[in-house]
């Protein structure tokens, strides 16, 4: 009994912050609002994860098992995988993707980079400029792939990669763009004035202060740029050939009248998600703040 009274003292001496610490380490309530929260997470992150992982595991069986969606425990196989890179020459279709995009990304960040530059610090074209860049991405791909492909054909580029690379510019450029304005908006222009009254010209001034300063920004543009090089399919079907084919073109070409080899183009889906997943997560902390520098001013 003494050292119950003990105790409720000690509670009331200490007053509010002894209840909220009591609190904090006893058992914590039932909250429906956050365990439908979470629920409503799970579920979300199941849709996402479940293809994906339903995929990875018919690419890993055997052509039985994988139109049998009721067998989740077997021996794993690397046969599709065998046949996507020695029997198809996937490797070459990887390599053509590979270098296609970083191309195409490249060059919309040496002249998107400048295009934002100069919108975001001298309001080249004004407003309605600005924003008919991303006006461009509201063009459905079908209505510029046959102009290209009659370019391509009367000039003779048709099945050249750096001629598709070039063809990507008409996506990537206005995206990259859109990007930068707002993270070039974000850098102070001090200093760049400081710069200026160093002796630097503007082109000296982008190149060693603004430059450095939005890497994050330019990373994550020139990432996404690629991303959709790397993904694009429509264009790529029409103008390439078996040169300069690219991965999405090589998957379809696994589906046939014949019947679809599920196992391998399983395989292939692996091979073209496995690399983006890597590179987002080997930079996703420069994604972050290069998306969201220029977010708030």
């Amino acid at each position: 009994m003494i050292s119950l009274v003990k105790d409720e003292s000690t509670v009331s001496a200490t007053g509010p912050t002894t209840y909220r610490s009591l609190s904090a380490k006893g058992i914590r309530r039932f909250d429906p609002a956050t365990a439908l929260t979470h629920m409503v997470l799970i579920a979300a992150c199941l849709t996402i994860l479940l293809p994906i992982l339903w995929t990875a595991r018919t690419s890993l069986a055997n052509r039985r098992i994988a139109y049998d969606p009721a067998t989740l425990l077997f021996t794993p196989t690397l046969d599709n995988y065998a046949k996507i890179f020695v029997e198809e020459t996937f490797l070459k279709y990887f390599w053509n993707s590979l270098w296609i995009g970083i191309v195409s990304a490249a060059f919309s960040l040496a002249v998107g980079s400048l295009a934002a530059y100069s919108i975001a610090r001298f309001r080249t074209g004004g407003q309605p400029f600005s924003l008919s860049v991303l006006g461009t991405q509201m063009l459905p791909p079908v209505a510029l792939v046959i102009p290209f492909y009659l370019l391509a054909q009367r000039f003779g580029l048709l099945d050249r990669g750096w001629a598709l690379a070039l063809v990507y510019l008409s996506f990537n450029l206005p995206f990259v763009v859109w990007i930068l304005i707002g993270f070039f908006q974000g850098i102070p222009r001090e200093l760049e004035e400081a710069a200026l009254v160093d002796g630097s010209g503007r082109l000296g001034a982008f190149w060693r202060i603004i430059v450095p300063l939005s890497l994050p920004g330019m990373l994550a543009a020139g990432v996404f740029a690629f991303v959709l090089s790397w993904n694009e399919f429509l264009f790529a079907l029409v103008l390439t050939g078996r040169n300069s084919k690219t991965l999405p073109v090589a998957l379809a070409g696994l589906m046939s009248s014949q019947g679809d080899q599920i196992g391998a183009i399983c395989a292939a889906a692996v091979a073209m998600i496995a690399p983006i997943v890597a590179l987002t997560w080997v930079i996703q902390r420069f994604l972050v703040s290069g998306l969201t520098f220029g977010a708030v001013k």
